[in-house]
């Protein structure tokens, strides 16, 4: 009867250390991901603002400059289009460029004071944007460890978690080079 006692204590400990196991790491995933989410959604509003800044700007160019071809055509395009943030990312970044080289090309441009102003908002969201990918990534880097290595793959099996990409779509573990162009 002692053995039995023995056995059935032992088992019960047992388990109650593979719960109690189970639930750190479980927790330990969920904080990741809510740390994930979080940044997720601060980027993405800060390239709504960024957009919609490059979208305003606009209207001042055409006011005070004559040009011929259309201004940010790929920002225009995207009023009716749903891409990810990313896409969006690379986007915004080839309009600035543009944004740049307009008031470049065109020293008038450099006199408006709301264009200076449009400008400084969206030096300021890049400068954030680089601190919030960053966060992005290193959050990321540190789930898919924990997806990849024992014990807590098994954890991500049962949940079904798979890895994620970071935030510039780069799958580190393909063959394909191609996606490292910029």
């Amino acid at each position: 009867m002692d053995l039995l006692v023995i056995i059935l204590l032992s088992i019960i400990i047992f388990i109650c250390i593979i719960v109690a196991f189970y639930t750190y790491l479980y927790n330990k995933f969920q904080d990741i991901i809510i740390r994930i989410n979080e940044v997720e959604a601060t980027i993405d509003t800060n390239l709504r603002n960024k957009y919609d800044l490059l979208n305003k700007s606009i209207s001042i160019i055409k006011g005070n400059v004559e040009i011929d071809n259309e201004v940010f055509d790929e920002i225009i395009k995207l009023r009716s289009r749903k891409i990810s943030n990313f896409d969006l990312d690379r986007k915004l970044i080839l309009a600035f460029n543009e944004f740049n080289g307009l008031k470049a090309k065109h020293k008038e441009l450099n006199e408006s004071e709301e264009l200076n102003k449009i400008e400084n908002e969206i030096n300021e969201i890049d400068n954030k944007l680089i601190i919030f990918r960053d966060y992005y990534n290193d959050n990321i880097t540190n789930y898919n460890r924990m997806v990849k290595s024992f014990p807590s793959k098994i954890i991500a099996l049962i949940n079904k978690y798979e890895e994620k990409l970071f935030f510039d779509r780069k799958d580190m573990n393909d063959d394909d080079y191609n996606d490292f162009k910029l």
